[in-house]
């Protein structure tokens, strides 16, 4: 009995898509092995399912070996490298979470203090170190301010350059119809 053509699509029944991935699933394993059996090859082949399971099969050998001799071939790296790379990174990330974590809590505790309450008075490191950071949070903002402040001086002087063939910036700067300081009795010696 012939098969009608399969359309591919997702299938919306849940029952019949579980069902179909189970039949589909073996199937592509018993292909992968005859495929290993009749052409002496190595293959490996890894599904994960719609639940997060996984199946793999490794012909000859272990996935493990697999995949090294796929990292081999591909960019002539080891799989221990990238994993002793993945885990140092990993140790950085903890160690860097661990001294943020400590940071907050210094800083919480510093303004505790500062509010007027918290669990009681900080210690001299404490307070030195809050200090630095406070030392640098004002140089940041100096640096981001006089960043803007600059962006807006040359704004200005674009929108003068501009205006240059009605105003020339001598007359602006020179001739200004108001005076620059107040005559007063007051000021003068």
């Amino acid at each position: 009995m012939a098969r009608g053509k399969v359309q591919l699509k997702r299938i919306e029944n849940p029952v019949h898509r579980q069902v179909t991935f189970c039949k589909r699933r073996t199937g592509l394993l018993k292909k992968a092995k005859e495929l290993s059996v009749l052409c002496d090859a190595d293959v490996g082949v890894v599904i994960f399912s719609p639940q997060g399971k996984l199946y793999e099969l490794a012909t000859k050998g272990t996935m493990q070996g697999l995949i090294e001799r796929y990292m081999k071939c591909t960019n002539g790296f080891h799989v221990a490298e990238p994993a002793a790379a993945i885990e140092k990174c990993m140790l950085e990330s903890k160690d860097e979470v661990n001294m943020m974590t400590h940071e907050i809590k210094l800083l919480e505790k510093g303004l505790w203090s500062i509010l007027g309450g918290g669990e009681g008075a900080m210690t001299m490191d404490e307070l030195h170190v809050m200090e630095k950071h406070l030392e640098s949070w004002i140089c940041q903002i100096r640096t981001t301010k006089m960043n803007i402040m600059f962006q807006e001086i040359q704004a200005l002087k674009n929108k003068i350059g501009e205006q240059e063939g009605f105003y020339s910036f001598e007359q602006l700067t020179t001739n200004t119809p108001y005076a620059l300081t107040i005559p007063s009795e007051i000021y003068q010696y």
